[in-house]
C-alpha cells in the first residue's frame, strides 16, 4: 500500500508523463516567469498546469502541503482505494476548473490568473483533505453523500474505521492486504444490499430509505469489531466460501485474486454484477461483470494486465486481447482513472460452509471494454 501512496503523491503535481516536445516561444516566455524552471528539469514536463508547480516555489510548497494531507487521510481509512481514485479525478479536473485545456500551452497574458487559480484550489483542497469529517468520500458515492449527510452516521463510521485499522495494523503484511481487500468487498457488499449501487447521481431526498441500511451495516459491523477485543483474525479472513453462487459469490472470488496478486497496486474493483449463472447440487459457474478503475499507469499486455483484469488489451480498440499471457506486446499504458469492464466466468464446489471458488479453473475473460478516464 506505501506504493500506491508515493505513486498518489507523484501523481499530484506530476500526472504527465515527460515528453520531448521542442519548447517554443510560448513555452519560453512562461519559462522566464518561473524562478525554478530550469533547475528542476521542467521543460520535461508536457502538462502545462503541472510546469507552474514544477516551477514556482509558492505552488511547490502548496502541492508538498497537499500531498502531506492525503498521506495522513489515506492512513485514517481502512478502504483507501476510493479515496485514491478520488485524488485522481480531482487531479485531471484541476487543470480544467484553472482554464487549462489538454497540452495547450498557458498564454504570457494568463499566467498570473492561472497560477492564482492553481495555488487557490490546491490551498482548498488540503484543507478540506486535513478535516477528518471529510472521509466519507462524499463525492465519490450515495452510500459517501448518505453518511456525510447524516453527522451520527458519519461519527459511527470514523470510530468504526479507527477500530477497523486497529485491527489490521495487528496482522503481518501479507494478511494485511488481504484485509483491506475484505474490508473494500464488505463496502461494496453494503451497497448492493442497501440499493444504493450506480445512484451517485440521484439526489439525497430520493435515497432516504437507505439510511437505516447504511445504520444497520455500520452498528453490525462496529459490534462485530468490538466483539473481536483485538484480535484480528476473530474478523478478517475468516469467511473463505460464499453463501450463494451469485453477484456476492463473484465479488468474494474476484477480491481474493485482487488480493493475493497486489493488485490493489494498480486498480480498485468498483461494482460487480453476476450476468448468468449454472449450478448443480455441488458445482456452479457464474459469469460476472466486474468494473475496476486504474490507479496506477500500467503496460496494456503485463503481468499486471493479465493477472489483475484476466486479459491483455488492445491499445487500438480498448478490447480484450487474450492469449498474450504476460508477454510485453505493447509499451502503451493505461492511464489512471481509465475504466475497464470485463465479463468473466468464475468456477465454485460446494462445500460445508458454503460455494468456494475455484481460482485455480479460472476460464479466460469472455469480453471487456475500456473506456473513459484522461
Amino acid at each position: 500500500m506505501r506504493f500506491i501512496v508515493l505513486s498518489v503523491l507523484a501523481l499530484l503535481v506530476l500526472p504527465a508523463a515527460p515528453g520531448s516536445a521542442q519548447s517554443g516561444p510560448s513555452d519560453r516566455s512562461i519559462a522566464d516567469r518561473l524562478p525554478l524552471f530550469a533547475r528542476n528539469n521542467c521543460q520535461q514536463i508536457r502538462d502545462p498546469g503541472n510546469q507552474l508547480f514544477c516551477g514556482d516555489a509558492e505552488l511547490a510548497a502548496a502541492a508538498e502541503k497537499l500531498g502531506t494531507a492525503i498521506e495522513a487521510r489515506l492512513a485514517r481509512l481502512p478502504d483507501r482505494l476510493p479515496a485514491i481514485e478520488e485524488n485522481a479525478i480531482w487531479i485531471r479536473q484541476r487543470n480544467l476548473g484553472c482554464g487549462i485545456v489538454g497540452q495547450t500551452a498557458i498564454r504570457t497574458d494568463d499566467f498570473d490568473r492561472v497560477k492564482a487559480c492553481l495555488l487557490k484550489v490546491t490551498e482548498e483542497r488540503a484543507a478540506i483533505v486535513r478535516d477528518p469529517d471529510f472521509d466519507c468520500l462524499a463525492a465519490n458515492t450515495a452510500a459517501g453523500a448518505l453518511i456525510c449527510a447524516d453527522p451520527s452516521l458519519a461519527l459511527t463510521e470514523t470510530e468504526l474505521n479507527s477500530q477497523v485499522l486497529g485491527l489490521i495494523g495487528r496482522l503481518d503484511p501479507t494478511a494485511a492486504r488481504f484485509a483491506f481487500a475484505e474490508y473494500g468487498r464488505w463496502t461494496r457488499e453494503r451497497d448492493r444490499k442497501c440499493n444504493l449501487v450506480g445512484k451517485e447521481n440521484v439526489p439525497l431526498a430520493e435515497l432516504s430509505s437507505a439510511e437505516d441500511c447504511l445504520a444497520d451495516h455500520l452498528k453490525r459491523k462496529t459490534e462485530e469489531i468490538a466483539a473481536a477485543k483485538g484480535d484480528p483474525k476473530k474478523v478478517f479472513g475468516r469467511q473463505v466460501a460464499a453463501r450463494s453462487p451469485d453477484t456476492d459469490a463473484v465479488d468474494f472470488c474476484a477480491a481474493r485474486i485482487h488480493a493475493a496478486n497486489s493488485c490493489g497496486n494498480f486498480l480498485r474493483i468498483n461494482r460487480v454484477y453476476a450476468l448468468d449463472s449454472q449450478v448443480t447440487d455441488q458445482e456452479a459457474q457464474v459469469t460476472g461483470e466486474i468494473e475496476m478503475v486504474v490507479l496506477a499507469p500500467f503496460t496494456m499486455c503485463s503481468k499486471v494486465a493479465s493477472t489483475c483484469t484476466g486479459t491483455c488489451w488492445d491499445p487500438r480498440t480498448g478490447r480484450p486481447q487474450p492469449g498474450l499471457g504476460s508477454k510485453e506486446r505493447s509499451g502503451e499504458a493505461f492511464n489512471v482513472t481509465r475504466r475497464l469492464r470485463i465479463q468473466r466466468t468464475f468456477a465454485f464446489v460446494k462445500a460445508a460452509d458454503g460455494w468456494r471458488c475455484r481460482e485455480d479453473e479460472l476460464v479466460p475473460v469472455n469480453s471487456g471494454t475500456a473506456g473513459g478516464g484522461s
